[in-house]
C-alpha cells in the first residue's frame, strides 16, 4: 500500500511542477513585454543555455 501511495504522489507532483514551470515562464515573458526598459528576458537554451536559438548551432565547451 505504501508503494502505491508513493506512486500516486509522484504521478501528481511531477506534472504539477512542470505546469508550474510553464506558468512561471509565461508570466516572466508577459512581464518583460510590459516592461521593456528592463531589457529582454533571459531564455535558456537546450543544453544549459549555451546553444543558439536555432537547432543548427552546437554547443562549444572550453577545453
Amino acid at each position: 500500500m505504501h508503494m502505491i501511495l508513493d506512486y500516486i504522489i509522484a504521478a501528481l507532483v511531477f506534472p504539477a511542477l512542470v505546469i508550474l514551470w510553464v506558468v512561471v515562464e509565461n508570466t516572466a515573458r508577459k512581464f518583460a513585454l510590459k516592461h521593456p526598459e528592463l531589457g529582454p528576458p533571459r531564455e535558456t537554451g537546450g543544453c544549459g543555455g549555451c546553444c543558439g536559438s536555432d537547432s543548427k548551432t552546437s554547443c562549444h565547451f572550453p577545453e
